[in-house]
Protein backbone atom coordinates (compact mmCIF):
# COMPACT_ATOMS: atom_id res chain seq x y z
CA UNK A 1 0.00 0.00 0.00
CA UNK A 2 1.21 3.50 -0.76
CA UNK A 3 2.54 5.81 1.93
CA UNK A 4 -0.01 8.40 2.93
CA UNK A 5 0.87 12.03 2.24
CA UNK A 6 1.33 14.50 5.05
CA UNK A 7 -2.23 15.54 5.84
CA UNK A 8 -3.01 19.05 6.86
CA UNK A 9 -4.62 19.62 10.23
CA UNK A 10 -8.40 19.60 9.69
CA UNK A 11 -9.68 23.08 9.07
CA UNK A 12 -12.90 24.74 8.09
CA UNK A 13 -11.42 25.62 4.70
CA UNK A 14 -13.47 24.36 1.74
CA UNK A 15 -11.84 21.46 -0.09
CA UNK A 16 -11.40 21.13 -3.84
CA UNK A 17 -10.27 18.18 -5.91
CA UNK A 18 -8.76 18.78 -9.33
CA UNK A 19 -8.84 15.84 -11.73
CA UNK A 20 -5.81 16.30 -13.96
CA UNK A 21 -2.30 17.54 -13.09
CA UNK A 22 -1.47 19.36 -16.31
CA UNK A 23 -0.94 23.12 -16.69
CA UNK A 24 -4.60 24.07 -16.33
CA UNK A 25 -4.90 21.91 -13.23
CA UNK A 26 -1.84 23.47 -11.60
CA UNK A 27 -2.85 27.04 -12.45
CA UNK A 28 -6.28 26.38 -10.96
CA UNK A 29 -4.73 24.75 -7.89
CA UNK A 30 -2.55 27.77 -7.22
CA UNK A 31 -5.47 30.16 -7.56
CA UNK A 32 -7.73 28.05 -5.34
CA UNK A 33 -5.05 27.82 -2.66
CA UNK A 34 -4.70 31.61 -2.78
CA UNK A 35 -8.49 31.90 -2.44
CA UNK A 36 -8.43 29.87 0.78
CA UNK A 37 -9.24 26.36 -0.46
CA UNK A 38 -7.39 23.18 0.36
CA UNK A 39 -6.62 21.29 -2.85
CA UNK A 40 -6.10 17.66 -3.76
CA UNK A 41 -4.88 16.99 -7.30
CA UNK A 42 -5.48 13.61 -8.93
CA UNK A 43 -3.87 12.32 -12.11
CA UNK A 44 -4.15 9.07 -14.01
CA UNK A 45 -0.35 8.87 -14.24
CA UNK A 46 2.14 8.63 -11.36
CA UNK A 47 3.79 11.74 -12.81
CA UNK A 48 2.42 15.30 -12.86
CA UNK A 49 2.53 18.11 -15.47
CA UNK A 50 0.47 16.52 -18.25
CA UNK A 51 1.54 17.60 -21.73
CA UNK A 52 4.49 19.58 -20.39
CA UNK A 53 6.06 16.20 -19.66
CA UNK A 54 4.37 14.09 -22.32
CA UNK A 55 3.57 16.55 -25.12
CA UNK A 56 6.17 19.31 -25.38
CA UNK A 57 8.88 18.43 -27.89
CA UNK A 58 12.00 17.12 -26.11
CA UNK A 59 14.23 19.64 -27.92
CA UNK A 60 12.28 22.50 -26.28
CA UNK A 61 13.61 22.35 -22.71
CA UNK A 62 12.94 26.04 -22.04
CA UNK A 63 9.19 25.47 -22.41
CA UNK A 64 9.39 22.69 -19.84
CA UNK A 65 10.91 25.10 -17.32
CA UNK A 66 7.36 26.19 -16.49
CA UNK A 67 7.21 23.17 -14.17
CA UNK A 68 9.20 25.21 -11.65
CA UNK A 69 6.11 27.37 -11.21
CA UNK A 70 3.97 24.28 -10.60
CA UNK A 71 6.50 22.95 -8.09
CA UNK A 72 6.10 26.14 -6.06
CA UNK A 73 2.36 25.53 -6.00
CA UNK A 74 2.92 21.97 -4.78
CA UNK A 75 4.96 23.27 -1.84
CA UNK A 76 2.13 25.44 -0.55
CA UNK A 77 0.17 24.46 2.54
CA UNK A 78 -3.05 22.69 1.71
CA UNK A 79 -1.80 21.00 -1.50
CA UNK A 80 -1.74 17.23 -1.96
CA UNK A 81 -1.06 15.05 -5.02
CA UNK A 82 -2.38 11.59 -5.75
CA UNK A 83 -0.89 10.23 -8.96
CA UNK A 84 -2.09 6.98 -10.50
CA UNK A 85 -5.71 7.54 -9.45
CA UNK A 86 -8.08 7.19 -12.41
CA UNK A 87 -11.54 8.72 -12.45
CA UNK A 88 -14.01 6.11 -13.65
CA UNK A 89 -11.73 3.22 -12.68
CA UNK A 90 -10.51 3.82 -9.12
CA UNK A 91 -12.99 6.47 -8.03
CA UNK A 92 -16.31 7.73 -9.29
CA UNK A 93 -17.68 11.20 -9.80
CA UNK A 94 -20.24 10.55 -7.05
CA UNK A 95 -17.50 9.55 -4.60
CA UNK A 96 -15.62 12.77 -5.26
CA UNK A 97 -18.77 14.80 -4.67
CA UNK A 98 -19.18 13.01 -1.34
CA UNK A 99 -15.79 14.33 -0.26
CA UNK A 100 -15.28 17.80 -1.73
CA UNK A 101 -16.99 21.17 -1.95
CA UNK A 102 -15.53 21.59 -5.45
CA UNK A 103 -14.80 18.99 -8.13
CA UNK A 104 -12.80 20.58 -10.95
CA UNK A 105 -12.15 18.59 -14.12
CA UNK A 106 -8.85 19.40 -15.88
CA UNK A 107 -8.70 16.29 -18.02
CA UNK A 108 -7.44 17.74 -21.30
CA UNK A 109 -8.35 16.40 -24.74
CA UNK A 110 -6.52 13.14 -25.26
CA UNK A 111 -8.29 11.73 -28.32
CA UNK A 112 -7.22 12.69 -31.82
CA UNK A 113 -9.55 13.80 -34.58
CA UNK A 114 -9.81 11.39 -37.49
CA UNK A 115 -9.61 12.12 -41.19
CA UNK A 116 -12.47 9.74 -41.99
CA UNK A 117 -10.96 8.82 -45.35
CA UNK A 118 -10.34 5.37 -46.90
CA UNK A 119 -7.08 3.75 -45.81
CA UNK A 120 -6.73 5.75 -42.60
CA UNK A 121 -6.04 2.64 -40.55
CA UNK A 122 -3.39 1.12 -42.82
CA UNK A 123 -0.06 0.14 -41.27
CA UNK A 124 2.09 3.26 -41.38
CA UNK A 125 -0.82 5.66 -40.78
CA UNK A 126 -0.90 6.99 -37.23
CA UNK A 127 -2.27 9.72 -35.02
CA UNK A 128 0.37 12.32 -34.20
CA UNK A 129 -0.79 12.23 -30.57
CA UNK A 130 0.37 8.62 -30.33
CA UNK A 131 3.71 9.42 -31.95
CA UNK A 132 4.26 12.37 -29.60
CA UNK A 133 3.40 10.23 -26.58
CA UNK A 134 5.79 7.53 -27.80
CA UNK A 135 8.85 9.75 -28.16
CA UNK A 136 8.03 11.54 -24.90
CA UNK A 137 7.93 8.32 -22.90
CA UNK A 138 4.24 8.20 -21.95
CA UNK A 139 3.70 4.78 -20.32
CA UNK A 140 0.66 4.05 -22.50
CA UNK A 141 2.76 4.51 -25.66
CA UNK A 142 6.05 2.87 -24.73
CA UNK A 143 5.25 -0.27 -26.74
CA UNK A 144 4.05 1.49 -29.89
CA UNK A 145 6.08 0.69 -33.01
CA UNK A 146 6.86 2.98 -35.94
CA UNK A 147 8.47 1.92 -39.19
CA UNK A 148 10.91 4.72 -40.01
CA UNK A 149 12.67 2.79 -42.77
CA UNK A 150 10.81 4.89 -45.36
CA UNK A 151 12.23 7.89 -47.23
CA UNK A 152 9.23 10.24 -47.10
CA UNK A 153 6.66 11.03 -44.43
CA UNK A 154 3.53 13.15 -44.69
CA UNK A 155 2.32 15.08 -41.66
CA UNK A 156 -1.25 16.26 -42.04
CA UNK A 157 -1.90 19.46 -40.13
CA UNK A 158 -0.74 23.05 -39.85
CA UNK A 159 -0.27 23.58 -36.13
CA UNK A 160 2.62 23.46 -33.70
CA UNK A 161 2.25 19.74 -33.03
CA UNK A 162 2.62 19.06 -36.76
CA UNK A 163 5.83 21.09 -36.81
CA UNK A 164 7.12 19.32 -33.69
CA UNK A 165 6.54 15.93 -35.31
CA UNK A 166 8.19 16.99 -38.56
CA UNK A 167 11.18 18.35 -36.68
CA UNK A 168 11.60 15.19 -34.60
CA UNK A 169 11.63 13.10 -37.77
CA UNK A 170 14.60 14.99 -39.25
CA UNK A 171 16.66 15.86 -36.16
CA UNK A 172 20.30 14.85 -36.40
CA UNK A 173 21.19 12.26 -33.73
CA UNK A 174 23.51 14.86 -32.19
CA UNK A 175 20.46 17.11 -31.69
CA UNK A 176 18.39 14.27 -30.29
CA UNK A 177 20.67 12.56 -27.79
CA UNK A 178 21.08 15.54 -25.37
CA UNK A 179 17.29 15.70 -24.84
CA UNK A 180 14.90 13.83 -22.56
CA UNK A 181 13.44 11.90 -25.49
CA UNK A 182 12.57 8.39 -24.31
CA UNK A 183 15.47 5.99 -24.83
CA UNK A 184 13.41 3.63 -26.97
CA UNK A 185 12.55 6.51 -29.30
CA UNK A 186 16.13 7.78 -29.49
CA UNK A 187 17.20 4.35 -30.73
CA UNK A 188 14.57 4.29 -33.49
CA UNK A 189 14.79 7.96 -34.51
CA UNK A 190 18.59 7.87 -34.69
CA UNK A 191 18.38 5.07 -37.25
CA UNK A 192 15.49 6.63 -39.20
CA UNK A 193 15.69 6.58 -43.00
CA UNK A 194 13.20 9.46 -43.34
CA UNK A 195 14.81 12.20 -45.42
CA UNK A 196 11.79 14.25 -46.44
CA UNK A 197 8.76 15.37 -44.48
CA UNK A 198 5.82 17.08 -46.18
CA UNK A 199 3.46 19.15 -44.01
CA UNK A 200 0.01 19.40 -45.57
CA UNK A 201 -2.33 22.26 -44.71
CA UNK A 202 -6.02 22.13 -45.59
CA UNK A 203 -6.19 25.91 -45.77
CA UNK A 204 -3.81 28.55 -47.04
CA UNK A 205 -0.68 30.07 -45.50
CA UNK A 206 -2.67 32.97 -44.04
CA UNK A 207 -4.75 30.53 -42.00
CA UNK A 208 -1.88 28.35 -40.73
CA UNK A 209 -2.02 27.83 -36.96
CA UNK A 210 1.73 27.80 -36.30
CA UNK A 211 3.19 30.19 -33.77
CA UNK A 212 5.99 32.37 -35.15
CA UNK A 213 8.86 30.88 -33.10
CA UNK A 214 7.91 27.30 -34.05
CA UNK A 215 7.78 28.16 -37.75
CA UNK A 216 10.94 30.24 -37.67
CA UNK A 217 13.10 27.67 -35.87
CA UNK A 218 12.72 25.17 -38.70
CA UNK A 219 15.56 27.13 -40.27
CA UNK A 220 17.84 26.08 -37.39
CA UNK A 221 17.67 22.35 -38.07
CA UNK A 222 21.17 20.95 -38.37
CA UNK A 223 20.66 18.70 -41.37
CA UNK A 224 17.34 19.78 -42.92
CA UNK A 225 16.37 22.59 -45.27
CA UNK A 226 12.91 24.17 -45.50
CA UNK A 227 11.08 24.31 -48.81
CA UNK A 228 8.02 26.44 -49.57
CA UNK A 229 6.61 26.75 -53.09
CA UNK A 230 6.20 30.45 -53.88
CA UNK A 231 3.01 29.74 -55.83
CA UNK A 232 1.42 28.43 -52.62
CA UNK A 233 1.93 31.91 -51.18
CA UNK A 234 -0.09 33.70 -53.87
CA UNK A 235 -3.01 34.61 -51.62
CA UNK A 236 -6.58 34.60 -52.88
CA UNK A 237 -8.43 37.90 -52.64
CA UNK A 238 -10.35 36.86 -49.50
CA UNK A 239 -7.23 35.79 -47.59
CA UNK A 240 -5.29 38.85 -48.73
CA UNK A 241 -8.04 41.19 -47.50
CA UNK A 242 -8.43 39.30 -44.23
CA UNK A 243 -4.67 39.37 -43.65
CA UNK A 244 -4.55 43.10 -44.25
CA UNK A 245 -7.65 44.14 -42.33
CA UNK A 246 -8.43 41.56 -39.64
CA UNK A 247 -5.59 39.11 -39.00
CA UNK A 248 -3.53 39.16 -35.83
CA UNK A 249 0.19 39.79 -35.84
CA UNK A 250 0.96 36.06 -35.61
CA UNK A 251 -0.80 35.25 -38.90
CA UNK A 252 0.82 38.18 -40.68
CA UNK A 253 4.25 37.23 -39.41
CA UNK A 254 3.73 33.60 -40.43
CA UNK A 255 3.17 34.67 -44.02
CA UNK A 256 6.31 36.82 -43.89
CA UNK A 257 8.35 33.88 -42.58
CA UNK A 258 6.97 31.58 -45.26
CA UNK A 259 7.75 34.10 -48.00
CA UNK A 260 11.28 34.37 -46.68
CA UNK A 261 11.65 30.57 -46.88
CA UNK A 262 10.30 30.60 -50.45
CA UNK A 263 12.64 33.39 -51.50
CA UNK A 264 15.78 31.85 -50.02
CA UNK A 265 15.00 28.28 -51.00
CA UNK A 266 16.09 25.27 -48.95
CA UNK A 267 19.68 25.17 -47.78
CA UNK A 268 21.94 22.45 -49.11
CA UNK A 269 21.14 19.63 -46.73
CA UNK A 270 20.58 15.88 -46.63
CA UNK A 271 17.03 16.24 -45.30
CA UNK A 272 14.11 18.47 -46.15
CA UNK A 273 10.88 19.78 -44.61
CA UNK A 274 8.37 20.86 -47.25
CA UNK A 275 5.32 22.98 -46.39
CA UNK A 276 2.35 22.61 -48.74
CA UNK A 277 -0.96 24.41 -48.44
CA UNK A 278 -4.52 24.08 -49.74
CA UNK A 279 -4.32 20.28 -49.83
CA UNK A 280 -6.72 17.84 -48.12
CA UNK A 281 -6.21 14.06 -48.01
CA UNK A 282 -9.03 12.07 -49.55
CA UNK A 283 -7.40 8.63 -49.36
CA UNK A 284 -4.41 6.95 -47.74
CA UNK A 285 -3.03 4.72 -50.47
CA UNK A 286 -1.50 1.28 -50.11
CA UNK A 287 -1.20 -2.19 -51.59
CA UNK A 288 -4.48 -4.09 -51.32
CA UNK A 289 -7.10 -3.45 -48.69
CA UNK A 290 -4.86 -3.72 -45.65
CA UNK A 291 -1.34 -3.21 -47.02
CA UNK A 292 1.06 -0.58 -45.66
CA UNK A 293 0.95 3.05 -46.71
CA UNK A 294 2.41 3.91 -50.11
CA UNK A 295 1.08 7.44 -50.52
CA UNK A 296 -1.66 10.00 -50.02
CA UNK A 297 -4.23 11.12 -52.57
CA UNK A 298 -5.07 14.77 -51.97
CA UNK A 299 -7.55 17.24 -53.39
CA UNK A 300 -6.47 20.82 -54.11
CA UNK A 301 -8.59 23.36 -52.25
CA UNK A 302 -9.43 27.01 -52.74
CA UNK A 303 -10.47 29.58 -50.16
CA UNK A 304 -14.03 30.83 -50.41
CA UNK A 305 -15.98 33.22 -48.24
CA UNK A 306 -19.09 31.79 -46.62
CA UNK A 307 -22.39 33.55 -46.06
CA UNK A 308 -21.38 34.16 -42.45
CA UNK A 309 -18.18 35.88 -43.60
CA UNK A 310 -15.86 33.05 -42.57
CA UNK A 311 -13.16 31.79 -44.93
CA UNK A 312 -13.36 28.11 -45.82
CA UNK A 313 -11.25 25.65 -47.75
CA UNK A 314 -13.41 24.23 -50.53
CA UNK A 315 -12.24 21.31 -52.72
CA UNK A 316 -11.74 21.83 -56.45
CA UNK A 317 -11.74 19.15 -59.14
CA UNK A 318 -7.92 18.88 -59.08
CA UNK A 319 -6.18 16.02 -57.30
CA UNK A 320 -2.57 15.01 -56.65
CA UNK A 321 -0.83 11.91 -55.37
CA UNK A 322 2.06 12.13 -52.92
CA UNK A 323 4.20 9.04 -52.50
CA UNK A 324 5.03 8.33 -48.86
CA UNK A 325 5.55 5.40 -46.50
CA UNK A 326 4.47 7.11 -43.28
CA UNK A 327 1.45 9.32 -42.53
CA UNK A 328 0.90 11.15 -39.25
CA UNK A 329 -2.33 13.07 -38.77
CA UNK A 330 -2.28 16.15 -36.56
CA UNK A 331 -5.67 17.74 -37.16
CA UNK A 332 -6.78 18.55 -33.65
CA UNK A 333 -7.92 16.78 -30.52
CA UNK A 334 -11.10 16.13 -28.64
CA UNK A 335 -11.95 15.02 -25.16
CA UNK A 336 -13.57 11.73 -24.30
CA UNK A 337 -16.38 11.00 -21.85
CA UNK A 338 -15.30 10.03 -18.34
CA UNK A 339 -17.53 8.26 -15.82
CA UNK A 340 -20.92 10.01 -15.91
CA UNK A 341 -19.61 13.57 -16.15
CA UNK A 342 -21.91 15.55 -18.53
CA UNK A 343 -20.37 15.47 -21.98
CA UNK A 344 -21.03 17.26 -25.27
CA UNK A 345 -20.36 14.60 -27.90
CA UNK A 346 -20.55 17.03 -30.79
CA UNK A 347 -17.80 19.30 -29.45
CA UNK A 348 -15.84 16.61 -27.61
CA UNK A 349 -15.88 18.63 -24.36
CA UNK A 350 -17.37 18.45 -20.90
CA UNK A 351 -20.64 20.34 -21.13
CA UNK A 352 -20.24 23.68 -19.35
CA UNK A 353 -21.22 27.30 -19.26
CA UNK A 354 -18.31 29.59 -18.42
CA UNK A 355 -16.56 26.78 -16.55
CA UNK A 356 -19.59 25.59 -14.60
CA UNK A 357 -20.48 22.01 -15.52
CA UNK A 358 -24.06 21.95 -16.69
CA UNK A 359 -26.83 19.66 -17.85
CA UNK A 360 -28.05 19.61 -21.43
CA UNK A 361 -30.74 22.05 -20.32
CA UNK A 362 -28.02 24.52 -19.29
CA UNK A 363 -28.67 24.18 -15.56
CA UNK A 364 -25.41 24.25 -13.60
CA UNK A 365 -24.34 21.23 -11.54
CA UNK A 366 -23.68 22.33 -7.99
CA UNK A 367 -19.99 22.15 -7.10
CA UNK A 368 -18.70 20.87 -10.47
CA UNK A 369 -16.41 22.88 -12.73
CA UNK A 370 -14.12 22.46 -15.70
CA UNK A 371 -10.91 24.10 -16.87
CA UNK A 372 -8.43 23.93 -19.75
CA UNK A 373 -8.82 22.18 -23.09
CA UNK A 374 -11.66 19.94 -21.88
CA UNK A 375 -13.54 23.18 -21.15
CA UNK A 376 -12.84 25.27 -24.24
CA UNK A 377 -11.17 22.98 -26.77
CA UNK A 378 -7.49 22.49 -27.70
CA UNK A 379 -6.32 26.03 -28.35
CA UNK A 380 -3.66 28.43 -27.22
CA UNK A 381 -0.27 27.87 -25.63
CA UNK A 382 0.58 26.70 -22.11
CA UNK A 383 0.19 30.18 -20.66
CA UNK A 384 -3.33 30.49 -22.10
CA UNK A 385 -4.45 28.08 -19.41
CA UNK A 386 -3.57 30.53 -16.63
CA UNK A 387 -6.25 33.03 -17.63
CA UNK A 388 -8.67 30.23 -18.38
CA UNK A 389 -8.12 28.87 -14.87
CA UNK A 390 -8.60 32.34 -13.39
CA UNK A 391 -11.96 32.63 -15.15
CA UNK A 392 -13.18 29.31 -13.76
CA UNK A 393 -11.84 29.97 -10.27
CA UNK A 394 -13.66 33.30 -10.29
CA UNK A 395 -16.91 31.37 -10.85
CA UNK A 396 -16.02 29.05 -7.95
CA UNK A 397 -15.37 31.99 -5.64
CA UNK A 398 -18.67 33.58 -6.72
CA UNK A 399 -20.49 30.35 -5.89
CA UNK A 400 -18.77 30.13 -2.51
CA UNK A 401 -20.00 33.64 -1.69
CA UNK A 402 -23.49 32.63 -2.75
CA UNK A 403 -23.37 29.39 -0.69
CA UNK A 404 -23.76 27.50 -3.95
CA UNK A 405 -20.88 25.00 -3.66
CA UNK A 406 -21.37 21.28 -3.16
CA UNK A 407 -22.01 20.03 0.39
CA UNK A 408 -19.78 16.98 1.04
CA UNK A 409 -20.54 14.43 3.75
CA UNK A 410 -17.07 12.85 4.15
CA UNK A 411 -14.54 15.57 4.89
CA UNK A 412 -11.81 14.09 7.06
CA UNK A 413 -8.56 14.72 5.18
CA UNK A 414 -6.75 11.64 6.49
CA UNK A 415 -9.69 9.41 5.63
CA UNK A 416 -9.72 10.84 2.11
CA UNK A 417 -6.03 10.00 1.69
CA UNK A 418 -6.66 6.49 3.01
CA UNK A 419 -9.55 6.15 0.56
CA UNK A 420 -7.23 6.83 -2.40
CA UNK A 421 -4.56 4.48 -1.04
CA UNK A 422 -7.13 1.71 -0.68
CA UNK A 423 -8.70 2.23 -4.11
CA UNK A 424 -5.38 2.69 -5.96
CA UNK A 425 -2.64 0.85 -4.01
CA UNK A 426 -0.02 1.96 -6.55
CA UNK A 427 -0.90 5.64 -6.20
CA UNK A 428 1.95 8.10 -5.83
CA UNK A 429 2.19 11.11 -3.52
CA UNK A 430 4.14 14.30 -4.24
CA UNK A 431 7.06 12.90 -2.24
CA UNK A 432 6.90 9.83 -4.46
CA UNK A 433 7.03 12.01 -7.57
CA UNK A 434 10.03 13.86 -6.15
CA UNK A 435 11.81 10.51 -5.77
CA UNK A 436 11.01 9.68 -9.42
CA UNK A 437 12.17 13.13 -10.50
CA UNK A 438 15.46 12.88 -8.62
CA UNK A 439 16.17 9.44 -10.08
CA UNK A 440 15.47 10.51 -13.65
CA UNK A 441 17.64 13.61 -13.33
CA UNK A 442 20.53 11.73 -11.75
CA UNK A 443 20.30 9.11 -14.51
CA UNK A 444 20.55 11.80 -17.18
CA UNK A 445 23.35 13.85 -15.62
CA UNK A 446 26.29 11.60 -16.63
CA UNK A 447 25.11 11.78 -20.25
CA UNK A 448 24.51 15.52 -20.37
CA UNK A 449 20.76 15.00 -20.53
CA UNK A 450 18.11 16.73 -18.39
CA UNK A 451 16.72 13.34 -17.39
CA UNK A 452 16.30 9.74 -18.51
CA UNK A 453 12.61 9.03 -18.26
CA UNK A 454 11.13 5.94 -16.69
CA UNK A 455 8.44 4.78 -19.12
CA UNK A 456 6.91 1.76 -17.39
CA UNK A 457 4.24 2.18 -14.73
CA UNK A 458 5.79 -0.53 -12.55
CA UNK A 459 9.19 1.19 -12.67
CA UNK A 460 7.66 4.57 -11.84
CA UNK A 461 5.76 3.17 -8.87
CA UNK A 462 8.81 1.25 -7.61
CA UNK A 463 11.00 4.35 -7.80
CA UNK A 464 8.34 6.45 -6.04
CA UNK A 465 8.69 4.19 -3.01
CA UNK A 466 12.39 5.09 -2.64
CA UNK A 467 13.46 8.14 -0.69
CA UNK A 468 14.20 11.28 -2.70
CA UNK A 469 17.88 10.93 -1.73
CA UNK A 470 18.33 7.41 -3.07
Amino acid sequence: MTDLPDSATPTDAPRAVIVGAGPSGFYAADQLLTAGFEVDVLDALPTPFGLVRAGVAPDHPKIKAVTRVYEKTARKDGFRFFGGVVLGRDVTRAELLERYHVVLYALGTSDDNRLNVPGEDRPGSHAATHFVAWYNGHPDAADHEYDLSVKRAVVIGNGNVAIDVARMLVLHPDELTPTDTADHAIDVLSQSAVEEVILLGRRGPAQAAFTNPELRELADLQRAGVEVDATDLDLDEHSARWLEEEADITSRKNVEILRDYAEKGPKDASHRVILRFLRSPVEILGEGEHGPVTGVRVVVNEIQKGEDGSLRAVPTDREETIEAGLVLRSIGYRGKPVDDVPFDDRRGLIRNTGGRVCAESGDAHRGEYVVGWIKRGPSGVIGTNKKDAADTVARIVEDRSANALNTPTLTDTEEIAAFYAQRAPDSVTWAGWEAIDAHEKSSGEPHGRPRVKLVRLADLVERSRATSNS
